[in-house]
């Protein structure tokens, strides 16, 4: 009879220890972008702004997950949406006009994936099956929105998170998926970075080119050489635009390399990389202890995800919906149940206790198959009275 208590007792210790070190680690990130600045004429702000916006839309997350989960994530969605839809400058893949801003294609992109991801972990925690279809058809819409502009890149991303929520559905181990993302996120860091260091094989370069664009590429090595001659505190935040040749040579410039590995490198140094990347694996670590189901997780963790690749060609971070509502998905998804809630798995474990990789939390999708059977009515009974969304 105590099982239950105590395991949601552990998972509060867990919870507190994965806030203690985000708060540590974006602490830490504010710091150095300032200690980075010191005795130089740049521009701190953007950064302790982006860094503010992460930490707010969490808590807000937070607090909106454990009261009105699936009604918030389904408002994250559509007005994600609409700001993707209602933003004039196009999207990632568009072609670019005199009034084009470059830096808003990548904004644009990244809001209608957090849409696709936040219409898509609400449907994997709504508990009936009209509803999690409509929110899925959401999800497609938004992808298709992003086709109907013009953006491949946009278009892959959000329907690559949908075709996540769906495998989500069916996978208990939610460490595998993530490790994955990770690995993922790894591989286009790295292979943005060798095309900038120009190391990759000729014949790949030039097929990358194209997509990229010479300018990017450009940008990305005078980043590179920044980097290389400030490989400590780098040129200071800010300062990139000032001092990139290719910048000063590029007309509608928005004075960013678009690429927020290669922007740290060069603004902030190693260490700057080293807290972006921290950062990222926070999120995965506390996507991961999170006490929801490991369909909701992986979801977030699969848009979060798609947010990194677009940010490693682009600088979608740059902009402060994009880092609250990377936040807001990240807190949506490892928000904590009420004290006192007497949800259990459907194992009839507490569901609080799957945070250690080996999830025994059903996702709805689930639990409505195997509700039928011997005792069937039973367990479903006990589903709607004690199963708490998301």
């Amino acid at each position: 009879m105590t099982t239950a208590p105590a395991g949601r007792g552990r998972a509060r210790e867990r919870g507190n220890a994965s806030d203690g070190a985000g708060a540590v680690i974006l602490a830490a990130c504010a710091i150095w972008s300032l200690i980075s600045a010191a005795g130089r004429e740049t521009g701190p702000e953007g950064v302790l702004l982006a860094l503010l916006a992460v930490a707010a839309g969490f808590a807000c997350g937070r607090i909106c997950g454990t009261l009105l989960p699936v009604a918030t994530a389904t408002v994250a969605a559509v007005g994600a949406l609409l700001m993707g839809l209602l933003s004039r400058h196009g999207m990632p893949g568009a072609t670019a006009t005199v009034d084009t801003a470059p830096g808003h294609a990548g904004a644009a992109a990244a809001l209608l994936v957090l849409a696709a991801g936040a219409a898509c972990c609400a449907a994997a925690a709504a508990r009936q099956a009209p509803l999690r279809f409509t929110l899925r058809l959401l999800a497609l819409g938004t992808a298709c929105a992003a086709l109907a502009l013009r953006s491949v890149a946009g278009f892959a991303a959000a329907l690559g998170v949908l075709l996540c929520s769906l495998a989500a559905a069916r996978m208990r181990q939610r460490l595998l998926g993530l490790a994955g993302l990770a690995l993922a996120t790894g591989l286009v860091v790295g292979t943005s970075w060798a095309v900038a260091a120009d190391a990759l094989p000729q014949g790949l370069m030039v097929s990358l080119k194209g997509p990229l664009t010479t300018n990017r590429v450009l940008l990305w090595q005078d980043a590179l050489e920044l980097a290389g001659r400030h490989p400590v505190l780098g040129v200071g935040p800010g300062r990139f635009a000032e001092l990139s040749p290719t910048m000063e040579q590029t007309a509608h410039s928005d004075g960013k390399p678009h690429s927020a590995p290669l922007q740290q490198a060069a603004e902030q140094g190693v260490v700057g990389v080293v807290l972006l990347g921290s950062a990222f694996g926070w999120l995965l670590y506390v996507l991961w202890r999170s006490p929801r189901t490991t369909a909701v997780v992986l979801t977030a963790g699969a848009a979060l995800t798609a947010l990194a690749v677009l940010a490693s060609v682009g600088n979608a971070l740059s902009f402060t919906p994009v880092t609250a509502g990377a936040g807001l998905l990240a807190g949506l998804a490892s928000a904590r149940r009420p004290i006192g809630d007497g949800t259990t798995g459907a194992d009839g474990t507490d569901e609080a206790c799957g945070a250690d990789g080996a999830d025994q939390a059903r996702s709805p999708d689930e639990a409505d198959g195997a509700a039928y059977g011997p005792g069937g009515a039973a367990r479903r009974t006990r589903r709607a009275d004690h199963t708490t969304p998301l």
